[in-house]
């Protein structure tokens, strides 16, 4: 009956695994493609982490909390990691496949005007030679 178990873990986390590898392959845009190794393959190197969890717990005395721990920490930093490639993504304008609404659009294209307008009006004039004093 373990070996079952242990099977149908080690076979979902094989499928999930590779179908987030594939979509980490397949999908054309950066926003989707990071879902592929944040959300399959977590749930797959969770399933494996379980089932070796279960392995050694019922193989040797006593329950093997390393892979409890490896799971806990992979499931707290990939969502996080995630969120950060996005953020930084979204910071640089990395550009996506989905439109994006036109009433955003318009106000983008203000606040960059006016950032643009705002630099323009800033004369920036570098020290000449003849301005810069020498103590020597």
């Amino acid at each position: 009956m373990l070996d079952y178990l242990l099977s149908f873990l080690i076979l979902t986390g094989a499928i999930f695994i590779f179908i987030g590898s594939l979509g980490l392959v397949r999908l054309k845009d950066f926003y989707t493609r990071l879902h592929g190794p944040t959300k399959a393959t977590t749930l797959g190197v969770g399933c494996l982490l379980i089932a070796s969890t279960v392995y050694f717990s019922t193989r040797n005395t006593g329950l093997s909390l390393h892979e409890i721990l490896i799971t806990f920490f992979l499931f707290i930093t990939a969502p996080v990691s995630a969120h950060m490639l996005a953020k930084a993504a979204l910071h640089i304008e990395i550009s996506s496949l989905a439109k994006i609404p036109k009433d955003k659009v318009s106000e983008g294209k203000n606040k960059k005007t006016e950032v643009v307008e705002q630099a323009d009006k800033q004369e920036v004039n570098p020290p000449s030679t003849k301005a810069v004093k020498t103590d020597a």
